[in-house]
């Protein structure tokens, strides 16, 4: 189910829909200027190996010192980690409510500046007790990615991956 035509399924619907919230609703971070020319964001191609299960693991609800976008600091509430392994290194990756209660990861890797965003991705988890799902195919741009008027959170050091992600969204062009 997670692996086969019903995921990629899956995953392309999600992406229409975040297409269409960009071309269409109120709160769609793109600049005016660029809607009559948007024409989809660039994906990189959905791969199930970047869905990776991981071990949630809780801690007591803090707030945390973030730098973001603007050259700033904000606080944000550190939900847990998630311990995963990626291209064969296991990592511990901080979880940020990402506003609903909801975890999120903000993550750098080795596409950043090239092919994805330089100031990195946010990822969604899923998890269940003690289990979690980093589903990599998931990650999309920060706000800020598309309009510097946003403040975004980064990446903290502990989420950066010293290897490349090729999944998800990549950098924000808008293409004409």
């Amino acid at each position: 189910m997670h692996n086969g035509p019903v995921y990629v399924d899956e995953l392309l619907t999600e992406r229409r829909l975040r297409d269409r919230f960009m071309a269409e609703h109120y709160a769609s971070p793109l600049p005016e200027d660029h809607l009559d020319d948007f024409t989809g964001l660039d994906w990189f191609e959905p791969d199930p190996a970047w869905r990776l299960s991981g071990v949630w693991v809780a801690v007591p609800v803090a707030k945390q010192s973030v730098p973001t976008s603007s050259g700033g600091v904000s606080a944000y509430t550190l939900l847990g980690s998630v311990v995963v392994e990626v291209d064969g290194s296991t990592h511990r990756l901080s979880a940020f409510d990402d506003g609903d209660g909801s975890p999120f990861v903000p993550f750098r890797d080795e596409t950043c500046g090239t092919e994805s965003y330089p100031g990195g991705r946010y990822v969604p988890v899923r998890r269940d007790a003690d289990e979690a799902i980093v589903d990599f195919n998931r990650a999309h741009n920060p706000f800020c990615a598309y309009d510097p008027e946003f403040v975004c959170p980064l990446p903290p050091p502990e989420n950066w991956l010293a290897c490349a992600v090729p999944a998800g969204e990549r950098d924000y062009r808008l293409r004409r």
